[in-house]
């Protein structure tokens, strides 16, 4: 039996293109719009992530030490979607970062036991989906041509299903599990122009405080290139670092790499 293995395929969804910048993105202050009026972008990315930590995708299951390469995690990748959408009006901010994964992979599982099977472990394919936003309100401290700050508090949202088939003797056998939480977190952005195309930005944040998670953090630094009134490139490193066990489940991880975005601005 492949431990390893099955708490990969769990965290497959991670190392693929992921949760980026919650503003891996162009600087906010690059669009045209008025103070009065809602500045609005949205950016589809990719963050070419590994994945370091330990997990426990079932509840009755072992936990099991990772630690896999971006390229180590892009074999079973069913489907993958991420984006980020960011709005100013005059000093108030908002940013909503979202992610979508669902991964597959193939191998020697152990099956969590039921009140009327013991567990056992069986040749067959398991599926895991999960999906992740944060999402922060706040308000912009400074604001000048050159520097602005950002103050941010918000959520981040968890949800994490698995479930493993196997099929034999003329029969599928199938167990299926779901798990996820909700973390407070606090933050703030910093952005410096440094030409008129040319800016740097960096956002930071901290949360679960023992509300669901012990402990969640993450760090951005972009740089940013504008292309036109609409367009920007970004890239830069994003790391996120969960600490979460409950109920049985584990997901105590780091997730880090290099993010590209491009941004559009309405």
């Amino acid at each position: 039996m492949k431990e390893y293995i099955l708490a990969c395929a769990f965290s497959l969804c991670v190392p693929q293109v992921l949760h980026a910048a919650d503003s891996a993105t162009a600087p906010p202050d690059a669009s045209a719009a008025n103070a009065s009026d809602w500045a609005l972008q949205i950016t589809p990315y990719l963050w070419a992530t590994g994945v370091k930590g330990k997990v426990s995708p079932f509840g009755v299951g072992p936990t099991v030490n990772i630690d896999r390469s971006f390229s180590e995690g892009r074999d079973g990748l069913n489907i993958a979607g991420f984006v980020n959408v960011w709005g100013r009006h005059d000093r108030f901010v908002l940013s909503a970062d979202m992610m979508y994964t669902d991964t597959s992979d193939e191998d020697t599982y152990r099956f969590p036991g039921t009140s009327l099977l013991p567990p056992f472990e069986a040749n067959g394919k398991l599926n895991t989906r999960q999906f992740m936003a944060t999402v922060q309100g706040g308000y912009r401290v400074v604001d000048t041509p050159a520097f602005t700050f950002d103050a941010l508090a918000g959520l981040r949202l968890w949800h994490i299903s698995n479930e493993i088939t196997a099929s034999g003797l003329g029969r599928s056998v199938s167990y299926d599990e779901s798990f996820g939480w909700v973390d407070p977190v606090v933050g703030a952005r910093v952005f410096f122009n440094l030409t008129d195309r040319l800016s740097v930005q960096a956002q930071a944040d901290i949360g679960g405080f023992d509300v669901n998670s012990d402990l969640t953090w993450s760090f951005l630094s972009t740089a940013n290139y504008t292309l036109s009134e609409h367009l920007s490139f970004s890239a830069g490193y994003k790391i996120v670092d969960t600490d979460y066990e409950k109920g049985g489940h584990v997901y105590d991880t780091r997730l880090s790499g290099p993010v590209v975005g491009i941004t559009y601005r309405f």
